[in-house]
């Protein structure tokens, strides 16, 4: 272990068109509860010690495109014991799965606002 002070990560903000619909998706899919909501705003809060997801409301929003092999981006990776089950659930909720997919040990979906996500194995993140 470091004497350096270091840092953690304590939320993820994704910009979004619309708060609410986002913010119905999110929790609905992580189970994390809608701590606070607004117009402009939410903060959805998991289980203890875990980071927050922040939605925030963006006039210009663009929805990043998939693969995008231009612009520098980043996604969530989300862990889960069932990814044919989650993939539905997730698509239920209103995600759209990316065709083609990339790959067969994930899949990639799209949240409502056009945020790419994964989910991947359970079992392979310990």
């Amino acid at each position: 272990m470091t004497d350096q002070m270091t840092a953690r990560i304590a939320m993820v903000t994704l910009d979004v068109a619309e708060v609410e619909p986002s913010a119905d998706f999110w929790s609905a899919l992580l189970g994390w509860e809608v701590a606070a909501s607004t117009d402009d705003y939410a903060m959805l809060t998991g289980p203890d010690g875990s980071p927050a997801l922040g939605l925030g409301r963006t006039d210009d929003f663009e929805a990043p495109s998939w693969p995008d092999t231009g612009r520098k981006q980043f996604h969530l990776d989300l862990a889960v014991d069932d990814i044919e089950a989650m993939a539905g659930r997730a698509v239920e909720l209103g995600a759209r799965l990316v065709d083609p997919q990339p790959g067969e040990t994930w899949k990639v979906l799209l949240d409502p606002a056009g945020h790419p996500f994964c989910l991947t194995d359970a079992k392979n993140w310990g």
